[in-house]
């Protein structure tokens, strides 16, 4: 299970795509989607939501787009997950609680593991040809 939701991963990809190809001019919504093989209606609220975040700076027109909204070493991909998941009440105070006790009872499960077991587990197996 990965330990930050899709939409947080998604913003940070999106903070460092626009870092590397500003280059002094706004990157299109729709370039930064064609990029990462989205379509643009599910990219525009994350991006939106790191504007009112103060992470991106959104510029209107045809020669519009994204930037960053201060110095790069200035934003930390904490930050961006903060301001992707903010938007959802439901995620923050239910989802992502629930998931977080399910991921510390699948960490506890694998602490009762040990190599000990799993060799006496392997050592009751038939040989399969070829293997060690």
């Amino acid at each position: 299970m990965p330990l930050l939701p899709r939409k947080g991963v998604l913003a940070i990809t999106a903070v460092i795509d626009i870092a590397l190809n500003a280059r002094g001019r706004p990157v299109a919504a729709k370039a930064l989607a064609t990029r990462h093989r989205l379509p643009p209606r599910h990219l525009e609220p994350v991006l939106q939501a790191l504007v009112r975040h103060g992470i991106l700076r959104g510029i209107r027109g045809p020669r519009g787009g994204y930037e960053l909204a201060r110095e790069q070493h200035r934003i930390t991909a904490d930050e961006i997950d903060g301001a992707a998941l903010a938007e959802s009440l439901l995620l923050n105070k239910v989802v992502m609680p629930a998931l977080g006790a399910a991921e510390s009872a699948f960490s506890a499960a694998l602490a009762r593991i040990n190599v000990e077991d799993l060799t006496h587990s392997a050592r009751g197996l038939a040989r399969v040809p070829g293997e060690a």
